[in-house]
């Protein structure tokens, strides 16, 4: 039996064990996260949030509405320096409730989302700016502003930081959105490391306290990485070169996307500055002036520039790499295209050729996406929960960096083709469909699509007639063999224009005719043509959609794609110029990048051809490391009497080399033709001989001499140019 003394002693000792072994204050239950309280869920998840809004006072004072999460308390271990998701929504939303954060706080994440200023809680309704008082008075929205919005969400992960002993880890935050989100989590990749000051300059980013933070990795989902371009395009951009900068005449306003756009954010959902009041966020002021169309001159070009350089990702400081990115953009996005990822990806390969980048592309995002593709969209979020698990956190494999596509189908609910891989975007699309038109074509200043498939209203699945519209210059192709092809790229036009107004545009349209006399939008672009005696080029948006059988590629070129009139502003994809005037066409090239390989139904497929880089631009570094596959001649010509035996080898690349010519010139003693001949096909990977005819000439000099030194010029309907080579007939 204890005594009493004995009984004391143990529960001292006891006590103090006890003591040892309880969590500190830093390791406590999280009571609350930036000053907003937290609950523990029924699954042990802590939320912090607060009702009508859960504001924190932001760097400059403007409160902003937030959420923050953390898994549930472990049950050994320090209760904090968790990984952190940062999460964004699009343009007119609000912060992001505990179920969107479900899936990361299921991995292991904190998890972080706010309305960004000007929006909803955080100075958007009327009930915040009376909450907020003289605080909302500069709380309107910028438009994803670097030094803003941006800045923002890098000072709450400092303060989330240095709460405690740290209720995140500052070196593994991820961000993560979609849309406007999608451009906030490029301009956090972008930026890694650095924050953007109210006088534009560059920091180091650090929390309050001085502890280093950085973006260890980002995900962006249908961003813009150009908001200038994207909004107002000028056709400037293509896919394939370094460097793809805005530059040129101001471009075309996606009339009915940017009304519906500012819509959505006008009101009880969104703050807008006073017009006039300041020139970094003059929303009003700048679609008014847009609104009021040609001529453009440098107070447009002022709004394009001011846009560029401190609203869109590309435009930020890259004289670090970004953070690893997998960058998702919707082939059918009318809004954010393809170009705007792959703008990004083309210049960020080239400069850092190790850098951790990944594209993914499929039919969601904004109109006329359908956003029914699940298999798609669930393969984008598993790529994203290995991204981000393996560049935050540091488990599992390393996920592979290049490009993945899958396909537009209809209707909206068939599944998606796919996926299509590759090491990068240069070589997602080994094949070509070359098309040319020497005609001489006029497109009508009055022409115009009559709205059809104006992305307000109608989906990637809406189908029209086939009939030609009056005025407009059109090219189609010969319907697809059997087993049709596959579109997967940004198809490229070169041709020469003439342009009577430099007001003028060509809104061009891919279609897919169909045998019933039916067409489908396949993909599109607008463009301002400069005119001149010099061929110029200008690429639609890239997408990935199969021509099966019997359906035939159209090329349409318009004045404008819309209504015709530039009121109704919703019912028009392309505003129609002011001034437009009549644009001829001629000496048109049209190149279509395909799945198959080149030789594929019977030569129609080809290799691709050399790209058009006109001047101020160069190729990316992709493109020019990308081996161009030809075909060969091995080894001697040998004689053989009348003939001569040539052994052509096709490439492993093609599936056949198929309407060959072979012409042997002699290169010494007088330059002549010596031999010559055709094959009909070769297999791939395979090597056939090919029998040549003598030239008179070239029998009477073997004749005297049983050597003579010949160059070789193949030519095979897959290959864009001849095959050159030295030889020698051999007597």
């Amino acid at each position: 039996m204890i005594g009493s003394q004995g009984g004391k002693k143990l529960v001292v000792l006891a006590a103090t064990v006890g003591a040892l072994l309880a969590p500190t204050a830093a390791e406590a239950a999280i009571p609350n996260a930036l000053g907003v309280p937290c609950t523990v869920q029924g699954d042990g998840v802590r939320f912090c949030t607060d009702t009508p809004r859960s504001t924190v006072p932001a760097w400059d004072g403007v409160p902003i509405d937030v959420n923050v999460a953390f898994p549930p308390e472990p049950a050994a271990g320090v209760d904090g320096n968790f990984p952190l998701v940062m999460m964004f929504h699009g343009y007119g939303g609000g912060k992001i409730g505990l179920n969107g954060m479900q899936r990361w706080l299921d991995r292991g994440y904190a998890t972080f989302s706010m309305t960004t200023r000007g929006f909803r809680e955080s100075c958007g309704s009327a009930a915040s700016k009376t909450a907020g008082g003289a605080a909302c008075n500069n709380g309107y929205v910028r438009l994803i502003d670097n030094r803003y919005e941006v800045r923002d969400a890098q000072e709450f992960a400092g303060r989330l930081a240095d709460q405690g002993a740290g209720l995140i880890d500052p070196q593994k935050i991820g961000a993560i959105g979609g849309s406007y989100g999608g451009g906030m989590s490029m301009a956090l990749g972008a930026l890694k490391n650095r924050k953007v000051m109210p006088d534009y300059s560059l920091v180091p980013w650090t929390s309050p306290a001085g502890k280093p933070m950085q973006i260890a990795a980002a995900a962006p989902n249908i961003p813009w990485t150009d908001l200038a371009y994207s909004l107002v395009p000028n056709g400037s951009t293509l896919d394939y070169v370094a460097d793809a900068p805005y530059r040129g005449a101001p471009g075309v306003s996606k009339q009915s996307l940017v009304e519906g756009l500012y819509l959505s954010g006008l009101g009880a959902p969104g703050f807008y500055a006073p017009v006039g009041t300041d020139p970094t966020a003059d929303l009003i002021g700048w679609k008014n002036r847009l609104d009021l169309g040609e001529p453009y001159g440098a107070d447009v070009q002022s709004i394009l520039t001011e846009i560029q350089q401190h609203h869109s990702s590309y435009y930020i400081d890259h004289s670090i790499q970004p953070a690893p990115m997998l960058m998702s953009s919707g082939f059918t996005d009318d809004l954010f295209p393809a170009d705007e990822t792959i703008r990004f990806y083309n210049r960020t390969r080239t400069q850092y050729p190790d850098a951790d980048l990944n594209l993914f592309f499929g039919d969601f995002g904004h109109p006329r996406s359908q956003n029914q593709k699940t298999g798609t969209t669930d393969a984008l979020r598993a790529e994203e929960n290995a991204w981000f698990d393996f560049y935050i956190k540091g488990v599992g494999t390393e996920p592979a960096s290049g490009a993945t596509a899958y396909t537009q189908t209809c209707p909206g609910n068939a599944p998606a083709a796919g996926p299509f891989t590759a090491g990068n975007w240069a070589s997602i699309a080994p094949g070509e469909i070359r098309y040319r038109s020497d005609d001489q074509q006029t497109i009508a200043p009055d022409s115009n699509t009559a709205a059809a498939f104006n992305p307000v209203g109608n989906n990637a699945c809406t189908t029209t007639t086939a009939a030609d519209r009056p005025g407009d210059a059109s090219y189609e192709l010969d319907p697809a063999p059997a087993g049709g092809y596959t579109l997967l790229g940004a198809v490229t036009v070169i041709a020469q224009y003439g342009v009577s107004t430099d007001t003028s545009q060509v809104a061009a349209r891919l279609l897919d005719v169909a045998p019933d006399g039916t067409e489908t939008l396949v993909n599109r672009g607008l463009w301002r043509p400069q005119g001149g005696d010099n061929k110029e080029v200008f690429q639609l948006h890239p997408n990935g959609w199969n021509f099966a059988e019997g359906h035939k590629p159209k090329l349409e070129l318009f004045a404008s794609d819309s209504s015709g009139a530039p009121i109704p502003a919703l019912a028009n994809y392309g505003r129609p110029s002011n001034g437009q005037g009549p644009i001829t066409v001629e000496n048109l090239k049209m190149r279509m990048p395909v799945l198959e390989k080149p030789g594929s139904f019977g030569g129609l497929v080809g290799s691709p051809a050399p790209k058009v880089v006109q001047e101020g631009y160069e190729l990316a570094a992709d493109f020019k490391a990308l081996a161009k596959p030809k075909a060969a001649v091995k080894g001697k010509l040998k004689v053989n009497g009348k003939k001569a035996v040539a052994k052509v080898t096709c490439p492993a690349e093609f599936v056949a080399c198929n309407d060959g010519t072979l012409v042997a010139n002699a290169t010494k003693g007088g330059k002549f033709k010596a031999a010559s001949g055709t094959f009909g096909s070769i297999a791939g990977g395979t090597t056939k001989s090919v029998k040549l005819k003598l030239t008179g000439k070239a029998r009477k000099k073997l004749a005297k001499k049983p050597k003579l030194k010949v160059r070789t010029e193949l030519t095979i309907a897959e290959v864009a140019n001849s095959v050159k080579g030295k030889t020698t007939l051999a007597g």
